[in-house]
């Protein structure tokens, strides 16, 4: 078997690896790793903006479920395991919500409805990827992109024949509103302790 050796990664890593394997393989190093398309992707931490903003929406909607009777949950930094490729990927979305019954220690996250990606301008391009990836489990039914370099959001939301739009809704200075799971938050108030905050 062919090992690619990282200079950040302590332990050899299989050249593809399944996703049993990523969940077996302890690198030895503090960051957190993403699987795609069989290879180890290290994530880099977050900037400050960037962790506001998963912090401040994941407490949102976490309250906002805790509250109603929909049964489901907010998860931060989950496996997820799309339809493409199964064996082989394994994304780690900033948020998402389940409405599976929350009685197993599983390490992907079983029929998420929900999915949260925030988009730094360092990241655009795997994270998009990530997105399109997302769109083909079934269970899914809205991804967010918010953005952390200004007020924005980009909304996908499944059609009612079960496809999806060829381009998200763009957000700017409005309303997020998830269907999915009967919430809605004026975007602005999302980065109200940023620099990219404006009153009124």
């Amino acid at each position: 078997m062919c090992y690619i050796v990282g200079m950040d990664a302590l332990a050899a890593v299989p050249l593809r690896m399944s996703v049993d394997e990523f969940l077996a393989w302890a690198p030895g190093t503090a960051e957190r790793w993403q699987l795609v398309d069989g290879v180890p992707q290290a994530m880099s931490p977050p900037t400050r903006i960037h962790g506001w903003l998963q912090g401040e929406l994941g407490r949102l909607i976490a309250n906002h479920l805790r509250t109603g009777p929909s049964g489901c949950s907010m998860i931060v930094g989950p496996g997820i395991v799309p339809r493409v490729m199964a064996e082989h990927n394994m994304r780690v979305p900033d948020l998402a919500v389940t409405c599976s019954p929350n009685d197993r220690d599983e390490r992907a996250l079983t029929d998420p409805v929900l999915i949260v990606e925030i988009l730094s301008p360092s990241n655009q391009g795997q994270t998009w990827t990530n997105v399109w990836a997302y769109t083909s489990i079934p269970s899914v039914q809205e991804i967010v992109v918010l953005r952390s370099d200004r007020v924005a959001a980009s909304l996908l939301r499944r059609l009612p024949d079960g496809m999806w739009p060829e381009r998200p809704d763009e957000i700017g200075d409005g309303t997020l509103a998830l269907q999915s799971i009967g919430f809605s938050v004026r975007l602005m108030e999302l980065y109200i302790t940023t620099k990219l905050y404006r009153p009124g």
